[in-house]
């Protein structure tokens, strides 16, 4: 369980996260929401420890995390590994070698630096690979594929680090309609396939409510919805987005039937 005790960000005079509370279960896939600037991403950056809180508290399984530093912040990074919008691959290495590179925590430097990966190394991050279907690009630099293989690739390697908890920041804003539904397609694979808790800030408010089991939507760095995707009525939405609400509600046609979407990840 994932606890955020009045965990708040400032950064000089602007409150990016004001004071926020939430219980997050185990083996659920949330979907935070809200316009730019809502602080959406700031409160993912805080609970991976990339940004620093203000004040407030967090906590994993009762563990308390705000305080974590040296050897201890390294295990929660790997244990809470973060998705990116730009995908944060190197583009000159091939594909495996960036999976692998989500199994840092587990083999030493040395070995790492001179690229000795163990054959277990090796046979995890083309599982990996092949859960993705993209396992026959592994020896292809990373700088040819397209953006949706990039971001799978990425989620691959999240993979390969054994996660309890993966953080999706924007994961799907730079891609087109069916790359869109590929890399989701894979987070709610690791979801429901490996139980792994999910939390994806997404703008797309269609999306979210088609893959999400909870949206938690954020305006002005305060949590102002919390609950169930059909509770989310379309005025609670324009609250949400004010103007950019036509442009999060895109009307396109749902991606698949939830029932279908959990067989295609079974």
């Amino acid at each position: 369980m994932l606890e955020l005790n009045n965990l708040s960000r400032r950064f000089g005079a602007k409150i990016a996260v004001d004071d926020v509370s939430l219980v997050i279960e185990p083996g659920s896939f949330v979907g935070v929401i809200g316009r730019s600037g809502a602080g959406k991403s700031t409160l993912l950056r805080m609970i991976n420890r990339l940004q620093e809180p203000s004040s407030g508290k967090i906590r994993w399984q009762g563990r308390e995390i705000t305080d974590l530093r040296g050897a201890d912040l390294r295990a929660w990074r790997t244990a809470c590994a973060m998705v990116f919008q730009q995908f944060n691959i190197v583009g000159r290495l091939d594909v495996l070698t960036n999976v692998l590179m989500g199994r840092l925590h587990h083999t030493s430097l040395s070995r790492s630096l001179l690229k000795l990966w163990s054959a277990e190394d090796r046979a995890i991050a083309i599982s990996a690979l092949e859960q993705f279907d993209i396992a026959n690009l592994a020896a292809q630099r990373a700088e040819t594929l397209s953006g949706g293989q990039q971001q799978r690739v990425a989620i691959a390697r999240a993979l390969v680090q054994e996660p309890q908890l993966v953080l999706a920041d924007e994961p799907i804003a730079s891609l087109d309609p069916r790359n869109t539904k590929v890399v989701m397609d894979a987070l709610l694979r690791l979801n429901k396939h490996f139980g792994i808790t999910v939390i994806c800030n997404l703008h797309d408010l269609d999306i979210a409510k088609d893959y999400c089991g909870r949206l938690i939507g954020m305006a002005q760095g305060r949590v102002v919805f919390d609950g169930a995707p059909e509770t989310l009525t379309e005025s609670a939405a324009r609250e949400l987005y004010g103007l950019e609400a036509s442009e999060a509600m895109t009307l396109l046609p749902p991606v698949a039937a939830p029932e279908s979407l959990l067989a295609a990840v079974a």
